[in-house]
């Protein structure tokens, strides 16, 4: 699935995956009274002949259904494996979006105003137009937010702006899905929201609200999975254990740090940032390992790259425990806390449970001055 811009240009880069933007899902039909799209166009100004093209806004090069104009109207017909966000386009840079599912669908509009066209006959296009009418303007702006803060043109009122646009879209989803529990656009909206906050117990609260309907499409689908996969590493729950191998083959498992706080860091000696954030671990390192407090490095080095792990850790002067199975990205490891980019770290407890995560920076200096004291 390919995340689509509604409208806006907005970089989602607010939760780490490696591969989202190429995910596709096989998901089941959605059971309604009408099992094909039928959609009835009348555009001002559209001429005889023009080609129009109905394609899936999450895979543009999937045609839904492609048809031939006539006096300025049009008549596209499909089959939806799902409700979902479709491009109509009448040629080079002319393009109408909408949601829509299997029922009769009536568009008028003009040419030269593509954004304004009106679709009716079904409560979903209605929603996705709410929803627009809603969300657009805030996306713009913390598109534009976002963009000064990328550039290195932005402060800390900019930042605080962002945040506060961030919320103002929380509120706003919450009273947009109480409307409309039965509609995908809700679902889609759930998924949007966890993209921009990633509040994992505020998505699975949304989601749980919602009825089979407004679910049972790609964006619930993804929702319903990420929850699951986030539950492994959230904050509180118990760190699963595993074994791997370290950098003399032996065995060492998670477990075997028990009673201990120990900073589980998947990093690689290929990955810049984290060789650039090292540093910094082995600052935090040094001045609390007499504190009950270590580190593990997983590496997702490559295979038959052992060599280069070994001089990364020397080089770096990582003196901790390190493991790795050389799989790159099919790390076990990795892929048993669904890591999906590094740097990442989970801070676990003593008694096995994460404290925190994804601590860079300042961030893990002072999360462990919180917990084991910064006192000489």
């Amino acid at each position: 699935m390919h995340l689509i811009a509604v409208g806006l240009s907005l970089p989602f880069k607010l939760i780490r995956m490696k591969a989202f933007l190429s995910l596709c899902f096989f998901l089941p039909v959605v059971v309604s009274a009408q099992n094909s799209l039928t959609l009835q166009g009348q555009v001002t100004g559209l001429k005889d002949g023009t080609m129009v093209v109905m394609t899936d806004a999450n895979q543009p090069t999937d045609t839904l259904a492609k048809t031939v104009a006539t006096k300025g109207t049009f008549l596209l017909k499909a089959k939806l494996k799902e409700p979902t966000i479709v491009n109509i386009g009448f040629g080079p840079g002319l393009a109408a979006m909408t949601f829509l599912g299997n029922s009769n669908v009536k568009a008028t509009g003009n040419l030269t105003d593509l954004s304004k066209m009106k679709f009716t006959g079904s409560n979903i296009p209605a929603d996705f137009q709410a929803f627009q009418d809603t969300f657009n303007p805030i996306f713009a702006e913390l598109s534009s937010q976002v963009q000064l803060m990328q550039s290195g043109r932005g402060n800390d009122s900019n930042m605080a702006r962002m945040e506060f646009l961030k919320d103002s879209i929380d509120q706003q989803v919450d009273l947009f899905i109480n409307q409309r529990r039965s509609s995908p656009v809700s679902g889609f909206l759930v998924f949007l929201g966890f993209q921009i906050k990633g509040d994992l117990l505020k998505t699975e609260n949304r989601y749980a609200r919602l009825k089979p309907e407004a679910v049972n499409n790609s964006y619930g689908v993804f929702v319903k999975d990420a929850v699951s996969k986030s539950k492994v590493t959230a904050v509180g729950s118990m760190a699963q254990d595993f074994t791997q191998t370290d950098t003399s083959g032996v065995n060492v498992s998670l477990s075997s740090f028990r009673g201990k706080y120990v900073l589980v860091d998947f990093w690689a000696s290929w990955c810049g940032p984290c060789r650039q954030e090292n540093p910094n671990v082995v600052e935090n390192y040094n001045k609390f390992s007499t504190k009950n407090f270590t580190v593990l490095g997983v590496s997702l080095d490559r295979p038959g790259q052992k060599d280069r792990w070994l001089d990364a850790i020397h080089k770096d002067r990582l003196n901790w425990t390190h493991v790795s199975d050389l799989q790159f990205w099919n790390n076990a490891v990795a892929k048993q806390y669904n890591v999906q980019s590094i740097p990442q770290n989970l801070l676990i407890g003593p008694d096995g449970k994460i404290i925190a995560k994804d601590l860079r920076g300042p961030a893990l200096e002072a999360k462990l001055c919180e917990i084991l004291g910064c006192g000489k």
